[in-house]
């Protein structure tokens, strides 16, 4: 039985994750303590109660959710180990199998049992367009939560299986977008880029509204993304594939978060790719 889940922080996705079960009168609480006042004013929006640290988290709650840039999910989980508290910890960042595993060990090790999961799809504003899909041993814990309005599916009872999942699902849906960026930096240097949409209009007009739909935005993610391409390298590595392309994928990207631009970016996708031309190194 679950009576109040706890969440790691109020970011875009875990304040509307937290926002989606409190909707279904599942309690969420949170240390908001040193967070942004944007992270506090979501995270009030969404109907998080804040407790005064993350040991009153873990006290209070049954179940913890952590989502976090993948960067934080390790430290995440050794606090969590460190407060000694007996909570169901579902770890739901873009990790490699890896990562999964030395996180379900820091935990196991304390008594705390966990959970492989991994989000696919936007934060959740409306019902059908995100998903989580689980692993582990004690997934059923989690699958209750499907009767807070979460879209959770089972993948078997293997810790890395999701986390899996996770990393082969984000590589496509996040790195085809630094091989496109790449192209069409090189094609503006080599002055063809005119030419090369052109071309994309004419045979790959689905590629092309893709890209121009989508790549005008890549930079505000770009940064996030870095560490998520170099899990999904590792993770790859792993099952005897190369790491070269996603660790150059973390490059471009890496590339991409060096190069300034005001804030919001406003710039079409000829303005974006003529401004990385020009400045990217």
């Amino acid at each position: 039985m679950i009576t109040t889940v706890g969440i790691s922080s109020s970011g875009e996705m875990g304040h509307r994750v937290a926002k989606v079960l409190i909707d279904h009168d599942m309690p969420v609480i949170g240390c908001l303590e040193g967070r942004s006042e944007r992270s506090q004013k979501r995270a009030r929006a969404a109907g998080i109660e804040s407790v005064a640290n993350l040991n009153d988290v873990v006290q209070q709650a049954d179940l913890f959710l952590s989502i976090l840039p993948p960067v934080h999910a390790l430290e995440m989980a050794r606090k969590i180990a460190a407060t000694g508290e007996n909570v169901t910890y579902v770890d739901c960042n873009a990790v490699s199998p890896h990562t999964a595993i030395e996180i379900g060990d820091t935990l196991s090790n304390c008594g705390i049992d966990f959970i492989d999961a991994g989000i696919i799809g936007p934060p959740p504003t409306k019902q059908g367009v995100t998903r989580f899909y689980a692993s582990g041993e004690h997934v059923d814990k989690f699958v209750l939560l499907s009767q807070y309005g979460l879209d959770i599916r089972i993948l078997g009872n293997e810790i890395g299986q999701a986390s899996g999942f996770k990393m082969c699902y984000a590589s496509q849906t996040k790195g085809r977008y630094a091989i496109f960026i790449e192209s069409l930096v090189a094609a503006y240097r080599l002055d063809c880029y005119h030419q090369l949409i052109d071309e994309l209009k004419l045979s790959q007009h689905t590629i092309y509204t893709d890209i121009k739909n989508t790549v005008p935005d890549i930079p505000a993610k770009s940064n996030r993304w870095i560490v998520e391409m170099e899990e999904i390298a590792e993770s790859f590595g792993a099952v005897g594939m190369t790491r070269e392309i996603f660790y150059g994928v973390a490059d471009m990207y890496r590339a991409i978060t060096g190069v300034h631009l005001s804030e919001p970016n406003n710039l079409n996708l000829e303005e974006l790719i003529a401004h990385l031309a020009k400045e990217m190194k």
